[in-house]
């Protein structure tokens, strides 16, 4: 395809996902990133780079990328990818809702349930599609996004898909069309219940489920919430090799029979950690609200109770302020003391 007929492609809100898709994107279609100045710094310096745990390795020249700072940047976008942060959704939908040229798609890659929602009720006269990025990103070095774990895109099935499948494709990020959309964002926030111990753990996420200690804490968060989304009616599409129901079961488990059987859930980079530990890091706010608090509310939307959930919600809140190092045991018996 011609430099002339490639899509062009907006990322609003290019962080650690938003770089690596905007990388692995980059020449397959016209691609501008949409960052906060901080980003633009570190990419100025030292351009693009992408890898992955399979072996990909890719470099962007400085003087090839198209750098901005504002969503007026996406007025000529035909596709839009947000990857901000689920706080910063209604305020990106609202500046995204005053320059969308007509016909423009935007796809949700962000983590929560009701980010799609949000910009849709923004940008009525658009398509806007819920999306789902199974895979953990880590920056290894400055302007260097890696790609941790596996998994496919996927994103809520459309028409207007069409003309964007080859450029994904060709980069090596095939989208997975999907019609179940919301039974897929329930299950990749089961899988997300991890985030919070991930992120108190101070561990690789490797390192931390190879831990029954560990393990057993996100079996109580997924236990709890498989039982809330029973009492709401709402089956979880299967993510995994094992059905959602399955998981808590099988990360309690021994540790030597957990590796002898659960291999795949053990097939992650050692560099990878979760989004929730990278935010304490960098003193952001993270975003526990949309991940374990979702399971608080609707829990007391079916007057149930979710205080697993709940107290990670609270511990991750006290982290923000003042971090502090848990041992898998100790968080274990504080997570039992809530029930």
């Amino acid at each position: 395809m011609s430099e002339s007929r490639l899509p062009r492609m907006a990322i609003h809100g290019a962080g650690l996902v938003g770089c690596y898709l905007g990388g692995r994107l980059h020449g397959h279609a016209a691609v501008r990133l949409i960052c906060r100045p901080y980003m633009i710094t570190v990419l100025n310096e030292h351009g693009l780079g992408t890898s992955d745990f399979r072996g990909h390795q890719r470099h962007v020249a400085v003087d090839s990328l198209d750098l901005r700072t504002h969503a007026s940047a996406a007025v000529d976008a035909e596709l839009v990818l947000v990857t901000v942060k689920s706080a910063a959704t209604a305020e990106v939908a609202e500046k995204l809702a005053g320059v969308l040229a007509p016909g423009a798609v935007v796809i949700s890659f962000q983590n929560g349930l009701h980010n799609a929602q949000q910009l849709r009720a923004a940008l009525p006269a658009h398509t806007v599609l819920a999306g789902m990025v199974p895979f953990n990103v880590v920056q290894t070095s400055p302007g260097v996004f890696h790609q941790a774990s596996s998994g496919a895109l996927m994103v809520e099935d459309s028409p207007a898909l069409a003309p964007f499948m080859e450029a994904f494709a060709s980069a090596g990020l095939p989208l997975q069309p999907r019609s179940d959309m919301p039974a897929v964002q329930w299950a990749k926030l089961l899988l997300n219940l991890n985030n919070a111990l991930n992120a108190l753990s101070g561990l690789p996420l490797r390192e931390e489920l190879s831990q029954r200690a560990w393990r057993r804490c996100l079996a109580l968060a997924q236990r709890e919430a498989l039982h809330v989304l029973d009492a709401a009616k709402i089956r979880p599409a299967r993510l995994t090799p094992l059905p959602p129901g399955w998981l808590p079961r099988v990360l309690e488990w021994p540790d030597l029979l957990f590796r002898r059987i659960a291999t795949t859930m053990l097939a992650i980079d050692p560099l990878a950690r979760s989004s929730t530990w990278e935010d304490l890091q960098t003193g952001r706010r993270t975003e526990v609200d949309y991940i374990n608090g979702e399971v608080v509310k609707l829990a007391e939307a079916h007057g149930l109770r979710a205080p697993v959930n709940a107290r990670l919600v609270d511990l991750i809140r006290e982290a923000e302020q003042q971090p502090r190092p848990w041992l898998g045991e100790a968080l274990l018996a504080e997570l039992r003391n809530a029930c």
